[in-house]
């Protein structure tokens, strides 16, 4: 059974889900008060600039009118305004150039002979053609409406027309639309923090799952893999995250497998020279001859230890990515040094050893590190064939790729076995192996310096018929080229 890891409770104000939710009630909180107040103020304003354009017009009309009369009196002024005035209007004030009441519909009192001492009407008899002067404002559930014009004859001021209109009508009807707006404002408002606390726990639900994930692998649960449904960016992070345990997991395999394999193989000579030393000192009469040959034994185990150590530190380098300088390398030349250096061993086996090597065959590559590629293979070729038995070396100049090619006349590898060939520490012939000197990690440090290099390795064999193992290296271009 998976075993779960324990999440820390975390306080919910600190919280994602929180600041998710406090993050869309901020929004919505900003909607909804832009919804309550900007049709309310464009409404209003229209309004607004309706009633005094309207009141303008119908003002500037009736002076037009009454601007024929050449002379305002209170009888004409009478006579023209019962034509003129339908009774739509709250009130209407007519006034001579001095702002004597000449006209007036008001109920509460007979002002005939009366001074208007109203705003509108001294702004409108102002100057010596006056003011048109017009204004609406909104109070006590009901919108005002005040506009004075004045009354010309042939650019003399005569006096000035005052209208002024209440309307509760259309103050009601905003009313409304604010009521209305304030009830679907609170409708929506719910909606949407209830929506909004849905998607928050979910979203939060979804990287507390990530987070779970997270924390397993924190404690070396690498076999825990996150499922999560969609194809958002959570989902894509719960894809990687996966991707990663995987990798881990393999990496931590590979390393308990390396551990394993290094103690077994360290721990072979080690034995071995404790056994001879133990037979060294406990033997009181061992001769000359016999002691040597012991100590002879441990020199072996020795150098097999350090072959061994040599060889972990390489691989050690290789997985710790340490990155060497890269430089032209003729591959021929690097396959020709090597054939000098091993011809010796060569003779002793009783191996003949030919090469094959186009020219040119450049590649960009740390010149060390091909060395110990074309090494490798070319010793194996040798440690491991028949008496009489040929090793054949090729490079191959093509126009992307220089190919490395090393061919024996040996044993050859078992189908099963040449699959493992390149795993750290496997060995064909184990017992053959020892008895040549092999640490199992020669083909493995081979593959993994040659894919730092941009090289790609391949092997085949026959039983009873040799092995061949081909590098194909990217082409280094011509002196110059980038």
């Amino acid at each position: 059974m998976r075993k779960q890891s324990r999440l820390e409770k975390v306080p919910f104000p600190q919280s994602m889900q929180f600041k998710f939710v406090m993050s869309y009630f901020a929004i919505i909180a900003a909607v909804l008060v832009l919804l309550n107040t900007y049709p309310l103020i464009a409404s209003q304003d229209m309004v607004f600039k309706s009633k005094s354009d309207s009141l303008q017009r119908q003002a500037a009309s009736m002076a037009v009118s009454l601007g024929a009369l050449e002379s305002l009196t209170a009888e004409g002024v009478s006579q023209v305004m019962e034509v003129l005035d339908d009774g739509s209007l709250t009130r209407v004030i007519v006034t001579d150039a001095s702002g004597l009441i000449l006209y007036d519909t008001s109920k509460e009192a007979d002002n005939r002979g009366r001074y208007a001492l109203l705003q509108e009407i001294v702004l409108a008899l102002n100057g010596p053609s006056g003011n048109d002067v017009a204004r609406t404002d909104y109070k006590e559930n009901a919108f005002r409406s005040r506009a004075a014009i004045p009354i010309l004859y042939r650019g003399m001021l005569l006096g000035a027309v005052y209208l002024y209109e209440y309307d509760s009508q259309q103050a009601a009807i905003l009313q409304d639309l604010q009521s209305t707006l304030r009830n679907l404002s609170a409708i929506i408002g719910v909606l949407a923090c209830l929506i909004s606390m849905l998607f928050s726990r979910t979203l939060a639900r979804r990287i507390g799952q990530l987070l779970s994930g997270i924390r397993s692998v924190r404690e070396g649960e690498y076999t825990y893999r996150v499922e999560l449904a969609g194809r958002d960016e959570i989902s894509a992070l719960a894809g990687e995250f996966n991707r990663l345990t995987e990798r881990l997991q393999t990496t931590d395999e590979v390393r308990r497998r390396f551990v394993s394999d290094a103690s077994h193989e360290l721990k072979t000579p080690l034995a071995s020279i404790r056994l001879l030393t133990d037979s060294i000192l406990q033997s009181e009469h061992m001769d000359g001859e016999t002691s040597r040959e012991f100590v002879s034994d441990i020199g072996e185990e020795a150098d097999r230890l350090s072959r061994i150590t040599e060889k972990l530190l390489a691989l050690t380098r290789l997985d710790n990515g340490v990155d060497k300088p890269a430089e032209r390398v003729d591959l021929s030349k690097t396959v020709e040094n090597v054939l000098h250096m091993l011809s010796m061993l060569a003779r002793e086996k009783e191996i003949r050893l030919s090469a094959n090597l186009d020219k040119g065959g450049t590649v960009l590559a740390n010149g060390d590190d091909l060395y110990q590629i074309v090494f490798n293979l070319v010793e194996n070729g040798i440690k491991y064939n028949q008496p009489g038995g040929q090793v054949r070396v090729q490079v191959r100049k093509r126009p992307d790729w220089v190919v490395l090619r090393v061919e024996d006349d040996g044993i050859g590898i078992g189908k099963e076995d040449l699959k493992k060939v390149f795993d750290r520490f496997y060995r064909v012939d184990k017992a053959r192996s020892r008895e040549a000197g092999g640490t199992g990690l020669g083909l493995s440090i081979v593959k993994d310096t040659a894919r730092r290099h941009g090289g790609v390795i391949t092997a085949g064999s026959e039983l009873g018929e040799g092995t061949w193992f081909q590098v194909k290296f990217p082409a280094a271009g011509e002196e110059g080229e980038k």
